[in-house]
């Protein structure tokens, strides 16, 4: 059997008008994050696979270079690229430094929510600050930028990722449990375990999971360190700032979150199976070893265009042949996607037009 015209499985092909769909709704978030100060940079698709900062080797494609002999590795995330950029190239700029990119990802596998191994990630990143208003400032981006492609119930799903290593390094007992244990635990929802290994003051932060005012209410009921009690102040401010969104929270959850800070966060939206986008705080290693804050976003746009988003209205309109040039320009300055037809009798439905250019006038097909 021929596997001409087959492609592996995850890939995919994107045709009319799925495919200016995409590229119609990259614009459109790009432009929201330009229109806040973001500046577009464009790391390659392959690098060295030691310079990958981020995303789980797991999920990179790898290959050895013929003119290095190194290790090179399509990128499973540009988050880290821009990192890397931030640190690099861009080192000497004024901080907060704003980047803001888009492009393609590729991963070995994909999952039952997302079982493609390749799609179109653009985002954002906020380097040199993750205080409050800059988590403030960057998920309003993003929820702006999603609204702006038309995607409706926007919901956010906040988490704490380091909140568990904090209370323990706080004086929470472990019991005879180490901190990943209780960290696995927790993830699991797993009382049973906790108890069993006599770390039952973590018990409590199962329950402390919902929507994002009560989540913060049951939270400070517990014996919290004032840093902590600080950060719950600092997400109730946030949540009160993104109107007209759902928020949630789930302080313990750290799935997909592993290399975030004192925030994380999940974006999800209507008909949608899987998140459109997350991101949260996350520090940038120098190559002193400094490291620097950051936060940021990443959206994930095949899903906006599988729910039909993108599509524009233009309307296309058949030019028979011996139209002029200059009658041409004019109806593409009205908005009409003009389709010149390359001889005589040429039918407008064929070729998908709507509409023809007939006796001085648009007229439809």
């Amino acid at each position: 059997m021929t596997s001409f015209g087959l492609l592996p499985e995850g890939l995919r092909d994107r045709l009319p008008p799925q495919a200016q769909a995409l590229a119609s709704l990259v614009r459109t978030l790009t432009d929201v994050c330009a229109a806040h100060g973001y500046e577009r940079v464009a790391p390659p698709l392959i690098e060295y696979e030691a310079s990958l900062a981020s995303g789980s080797s797991r999920e990179r494609l790898r290959f050895t270079d013929p003119v290095s002999q190194m290790t090179l590795a399509l990128r499973s995330d540009i988050t880290g690229q821009v990192g890397r950029i931030a640190v690099t190239r861009l080192a000497g700029q004024a901080r907060p430094l704003r980047l803001m990119y888009a492009g393609q990802v590729a991963r070995v596998r994909g999952d039952q929510l997302s079982p493609e191994r390749e799609r179109t990630q653009a985002g954002a990143e906020l380097i040199g600050s993750d205080n409050p208003a800059a988590a403030a400032e960057v998920l309003a981006v993003a929820v702006e930028a999603l609204t702006a492609t038309g995607l409706t119930g926007l919901s956010v799903d906040l988490t704490m990722p380091t909140l568990v290593a904090d209370l323990a390094a706080a004086g929470w007992s472990l019991g005879r449990a180490s901190l990943s244990d209780v960290q696995a635990w927790l993830d699991g929802k797993d009382v049973g375990a906790l108890r069993a290994a006599g770390a039952d003051q973590y018990v409590p932060l199962i329950a402390a999971a919902g929507p994002v005012h009560s989540a913060l209410a049951a939270l400070k009921q517990l014996d919290l360190p004032n840093a902590v009690l600080a950060r719950l102040d600092a997400i109730a401010a946030l949540a009160d700032g993104l109107n007209g969104v759902s928020v949630t929270l789930d302080p313990t959850e750290r799935h997909g979150f592993e290399y975030q800070t004192w925030l994380g966060f999940s974006l999800f939206g209507a008909g949608l199976m899987a998140e459109v986008g997350r991101g949260g705080a996350y520090t940038v290693a120098h190559g002193d070893g400094r490291q620097e804050a950051a936060i940021g976003f990443s959206l994930y746009v095949d899903g906006l265009v599988d729910l039909g988003l993108g599509q524009e209205a233009r309307t296309r309109v058949l030019l028979p042949v011996g139209t002029s040039a200059d009658i041409g320009a004019e109806l593409r300055q009205q908005g009409w996607i003009t389709v010149a037809a390359l001889e005589a009798g040429a039918e407008a439905k064929a070729l998908n037009c709507s509409h023809i250019f007939a006796d001085g006038a648009v007229r439809p097909a």
